[in-house]
C-alpha cells in the first residue's frame, strides 16, 4: 500500500442491506426510518479536503464499478454475508477495506478474512488512530477500543452526507453510548468489552446538536435515554422551550423511579420504546434483566398514559419459561393495557452474548446461518416449545395485535377521546398502510410525512390529560405532553 500522506482521500462508507430487506416480511418503511449515524460519525474524522460518500443500500442502489481508495463497511449479523461480498469485491479492485460493527466485534476472526482492517467496539477513538496510520502507510490489521472512551471533543456528525429525503426520521440523534444494564441476550457487554460500557456526551454538545437539526421532531436512538439521571435531567432542562417533539427508549425501572419521566414529558417526549420482554419473572431472572424484576408493568403503562406518551412495547417469545400460552397472554396484556405499537421477537442468541454461550454449552443451537438471526426465525432449540410452534405463535401475535379490532380495543383503554384517536391513528398508520408507505418511499417523498407525524405526536390539551387511578396527578402532568 502506497502511503497517501497528506493528499485528499476518496472514501466510501457503506451500510449493506440487511438480509430481511429481501424477504417476504420486508417492510420498506422499517428500513427507511433512520440514516446510518454511525458511518456519518466516522466520516466526521476525515480531513476537510477528503472526498466522502455514504451509501445506505436500504434506500438507494449500491454501484460497485467505482474505485474508492478506502471503503468502510458497517456489519450487522443479518447483512454479514452481503457485507463480506461487497468487501471482497472492493479488495479485488485494489481498495483498502475496513469492517466494523456489532458482528465484527462478536466474530473478529470471521470478519478479518474479508477486510484489510477490522474495528472492535465503538470507533470514536480507534478510527482517528486508523486514519493517521493509513495516511502514513502503516495501517494495522485490528483496532480495538478499550480505555479512554469518551464523547468529548467528538466532531459534529457529517449530516451533509445523509440524504434526508430518503428517511422518515432524518432527525435521529445519539447522545450516549451503551447501556448501564447487562441483559444476557444483548450484544452490549461484548461490544463494549474492555472499557466503559455506558457514557454520555457533554450536555452542551448534545443541545448544540439538537439546535442544528431543522423542524420539531427528533428520535433519540440511545439504548437507554434515561440511563444517567444527572445527564438526562440537564438535557431535558435544556430542551424545555425548544418546542421539540421527541421519541426514545428507556427501561421499566427508570420510568417508575422519581420524576425523570415527567421531566422528559415536559421537554417534549411523546413516544417511548419500553423493553417489557416477558411477563414471566423466571425469564427475567434467567436473562439477568433485573431492572424489570418486581416491577409493576401496569403501573408503567398507566404512568406513561397519564403523560400522553405513546408506548412501543417490546416482547420476546421462546424464553425457557414460555409455554404455548405465552402468545395469547402477551398479546392480551398489551391490548388490555393500551400499548399502541408492539415489537415482537423470537428469542435469538447472538454470538458474543451470554445467552449464546449458554445455548452452545447446552447443545441447543440449531444453525449458524446468520441470515436467519433476524428475531423472526428459530435458530435454537426452545426449552418448552417446538420450533415450529414458536414460529407459528410469533406470526400469530403480530397478526392478532394489529387486527383492526385489536387496534380499536387497545385505543379504548384511554379515557379521553383525543388520546383514543391518537392511539388509533398512530398504530393504524404504522401497520395498515404499507402501500402508501411504499409509494412515498419510491417517490422519495418521506420528508413530506414529517408534519403529519408531528401532528399525531403533538400534545393533547390539558383538559383531557389522563391520570393514573389511585395516584395523584403531578403538577408537571398538567402540561400536556410521542421506533
Amino acid at each position: 500500500m502506497t502511503a497517501p500522506g497528506s493528499r485528499p482521500l476518496n472514501v466510501k462508507f457503506i451500510l449493506p442491506a440487511l438480509k430481511e430487506a429481501s424477504d417476504p416480511y420486508w417492510r420498506p418503511i422499517k428500513y427507511s426510518l433512520f440514516p446510518p449515524l454511525g458511518l456519518a460519525t466516522l466520516a466526521a474524522y476525515l480531513s476537510a479536503d477528503d472526498h466522502a460518500v455514504i451509501v445506505d443500500e436500504h434506500v438507494e442502489p449500491l454501484t460497485i464499478d467505482d474505485e474508492p481508495e478506502l471503503v468502510v463497511i458497517q456489519v450487522y449479523i443479518t447483512n454479514a454475508y452481503r457485507a463480506y461480498k461487497i468487501a471482497d469485491h472492493y479488495r479485488r479492485r485494489g481498495a483498502f477495506v475496513c469492517l466494523g460493527g456489532l458482528h465484527v466485534t462478536s466474530l473478529p476472526d470471521e470478519a478479518a478474512v474479508h477486510g484489510d482492517a477490522i474495528f472492535l467496539g465503538p470507533g470514536e477513538q480507534t478510527f482517528p488512530k486508523f486514519l493517521q496510520d493509513f495516511r502514513a502507510g502503516r495501517a494495522e490489521r485490528v483496532y480495538t477500543s478499550t480505555t479512554g472512551r469518551t464523547l468529548e471533543r467528538v466532531p459534529a456528525i457529517r449530516r451533509d452526507l445523509i440524504r434526508r429525503a430518503s428517511y422518515l426520521v432524518p432527525n435521529s440523534i445519539v447522545v450516549t453510548r451503551g447501556c448501564p444494564q447487562h441483559c444476557d441476550f444483548c450484544y452490549k457487554d461484548a461490544f463494549f468489552q474492555g472499557g466503559r460500557g455506558f457514557y454520555t456526551q457533554r450536555v452542551e454538545d448534545a443541545l448544540a446538536e439538537i439546535e442544528r437539526l431543522p423542524g420539531r421532531h427528533l428520535y433519540f436512538l440511545d439504548d437507554h435515554l434515561l440511563g444517567d439521571r444527572r445527564f438526562a435531567e440537564a438535557l431535558f432542562a435544556g430542551m424545555k422551550g425548544m418546542r421539540r417533539l421527541f421519541q426514545g427508549a428507556a427501561t421499566v425501572d427508570s420510568i417508575l423511579r422519581g420524576d425523570l419521566i415527567e421531566r422528559a414529558a415536559e421537554a417534549g417526549l411523546r413516544s417511548l420504546f419500553v423493553g417489557f420482554e416477558t411477563l414471566a419473572p423466571e425469564n427475567l431472572r434467567r436473562s439477568n434483566k433485573r431492572q424489570n424484576l418486581g416491577r409493576d408493568y401496569k403501573a408503567v403503562a398507566n404512568r406513561l398514559h397519564s403523560l400522553g406518551i405513546i408506548i412501543n412495547g417490546s416482547f420476546v417469545f421462546g424464553m425457557d419459561d414460555d409455554g404455548e400460552d405465552v402468545f395469547r397472554r402477551t398479546v392480551d396484556w398489551a391490548i388490555e393495557h393500551g400499548i399502541t405499537t408492539a415489537t415482537f421477537h423470537i428469542q435469538t442468541p447472538y454470538p458474543g452474548t451470554q445467552l449464546h454461550a449458554r445455548m452452545v454449552r447446552e447443545g441447543r443451537m440449531l444453525t449458524r446461518d446468520w441470515n436467519l438471526y433476524d428475531t423472526r426465525h428459530v435458530v435454537y432449540r426452545p426449552a418448552q416449545l417446538k420450533p415450529e410452534v414458536l414460529k407459528t405463535g410469533y406470526d400469530w401475535a403480530y397478526r392478532e395485535f394489529y387486527r383492526w379490532a385489536s387496534i380499536t380495543r387497545a385505543s379504548l383503554h384511554h379515557g379521553a377521546l383525543k388520546h383514543q384517536a391518537k392511539h388509533f391513528f398512530y398504530a393504524a398508520g404504522w401497520k395498515k398502510f404499507e402501500f402508501a408507505w411504499d409509494l412515498l418511499i419510491r417517490a422519495r417523498q418521506l420528508n413530506h410525512v414529517t408534519p403529519m407525524l408531528e401532528g399525531v405526536l403533538s400534545r393533547v390539551t390539558s383538559s383531557t390529560t389522563e391520570t393514573t387511578p389511585g395516584r395523584p396527578t403531578h403538577e408537571s402532568q398538567l402540561v400536556e405532553i410521542q421506533p
